[in-house]
């Protein structure tokens, strides 16, 4: 199965869970307890990533990673989103430099702020 497949099947498969009953996945569990617990998990998994890189073993790695991206999945899916908002944003990064990206998002900020404060 193509990795882009994979990733389309997981967003439908979360999708479906969405209305199941709390009790019959762990998935459908986690969307009853709200968004919180979701956010916990993700933490929770963001460590163990970390954890696991520390520890240089990379099949432990790719596990963590997996767990990660898929709690952050469940978080997406959660929030109305799907996988190809992100897929779309790092398209959009493709060829820019990071540091180019990351004035442009202070001078966002600045703009914003001036905006907010009635400044433009």
């Amino acid at each position: 199965m193509e990795s882009s497949q994979v990733l389309q099947e997981l967003a439908q498969l979360l999708e479906s869970r969405k209305g199941a009953d709390a009790d019959s996945s762990y998935v459908a569990g986690l969307y009853a307890k709200g968004l919180d617990a979701i956010l916990k998990k993700v933490g929770e998994e963001a460590t163990e990533t970390v954890m696991a890189a520390k520890d240089g073993d990379p099949d432990k790695l790719v596990y963590e990673v997996a767990d990660l991206w898929f709690h952050t999945l469940v978080l997406l899916a959660q929030q109305g989103l799907a996988p190809e908002a992100v897929l779309t944003e790092l398209a959009r990064r493709f060829g820019i430099s990071g540091i180019e990206e990351k004035a442009a998002r202070g001078q966002n900020k600045q703009l914003s702020a001036r905006r907010d404060f009635g400044e433009e």
